[in-house]
């Protein structure tokens, strides 16, 4: 397992280095007719910030670059200048760097990065099918997401609207962030937990909501009564099932030998056979700060042609060796 990448171990205010990624789709009702209701289609943003760990959500109406790029420009009023995004490669994503005028890199000169990051907004896509390297980010996206996925499935009252579904998302962003980064101590000198809202805010006390007194009734009063009740489902499922999970995960301990041009190599591919798995052999390594592999550049034949292609070396299986 690499070492923390800079951008997450040097000090930078908040959402100076962000992750970036789409969760959704979620129905809402835009309108009401006398033939019935009028439903669409929601997705959200979750920007992830590499230092604080706190997370800021928007919510768009397509998964285009324009529709990113609007929710881009709110995250950008809001929290200031971003230095650098990672993500991976959705055509949203690839898309918004060209219309913005971002330099995207996927390199590991050292050198380059440091010039780009000094004078513009870099943005770093992980290689194909190394959704790992995106833990921090992806972790938040994948709880975040199976929870209101099974709340929102079955909601009783009829759908959500709108605004109803954006103020939702900003109590989810709020819950999120008062969760603990670190271990609780009982040292009575330090009797507030770390929390990301503790560092955005530097408030100790975060008012989580000025409506206490609510029930499942309420979900079919007023609008913003269901969004109180619906931030108390979703902080009820996130203590029980995030919270719980809070411990060390290590994997990846022991090294293990460099990948090496000329290596014959089994490219792992989830959508197929293990018996029609392509084989290839590497072109190129891409070593890290500490000189390990972790991605390659692969050369394949299929159907008589040939291809070339970035992958991380957790789906590669070692065949022969280039002695």
């Amino acid at each position: 397992m690499a070492n923390l990448p800079p951008d997450r171990s040097e000090p930078s205010p908040p959402f100076t280095c962000v992750g970036v990624d789409c969760f959704g789709p979620w129905q809402i009702v835009t309108r009401r007719t006398r033939g019935g209701q009028a439903a669409s289609k929601r997705w959200g943003v979750m920007f992830t910030c590499l230092s604080t760990r706190a997370v800021h959500i928007e919510v768009i109406e397509e998964l285009s670059s324009s529709s990113f790029i609007n929710a881009l420009r709110r995250l950008i009023a809001i929290r200031g200048p971003v230095r650098i995004f990672r993500s991976d490669r959705g055509t949203n994503f690839v898309g918004s760097t060209e219309d913005l005028g971002i330099q995207a890199i996927n390199t590991d000169d050292t050198q380059l990065k440091e010039f780009l990051s000094k004078n513009r907004s870099t943005w770093l896509f992980n290689p194909p099918h190394a959704s790992h390297m995106g833990g921090v980010w992806e972790r938040m996206i994948g709880v975040t997401r199976n929870i209101l996925n099974s709340l929102l499935m079955d909601l009783p009252g009829g759908g959500l609207t709108h605004e109803v579904l954006v103020t939702f998302l900003a109590e989810v962003s709020a819950i999120i962030n008062s969760r603990p980064l670190v271990a609780l101590t009982t040292d009575p000198d330090e009797p507030l937990p770390l929390t990301p809202s503790l560092l955005l805010t530097q408030k100790s006390l975060v008012d989580t909501g000025f409506c206490t007194q609510i029930d499942m009734k309420d979900m079919y009063k007023k609008q913003w009564k269901r969004v109180q009740v619906l931030a108390e489902m979703f902080w009820t499922r996130w203590k029980d099932q995030y919270l719980q999970s809070l411990q060390n995960r290590r994997k990846w301990q022991d090294p293990k030998r460099n990948f090496c041009s000329g290596d014959v190599v089994l490219v792992r591919d989830k959508q197929s056979a293990r018996n029609n798995w392509p084989m290839g052999i590497v072109q190129e390594t891409y070593a890290g700060h500490d000189g390990l592999v972790r991605k390659v550049n692969i050369r394949v034949v299929n159907d008589g042609r040939i291809s070339s292609f970035t992958r991380p070396v957790v789906e590669l299986v070692l065949l022969v060796e280039n002695d």
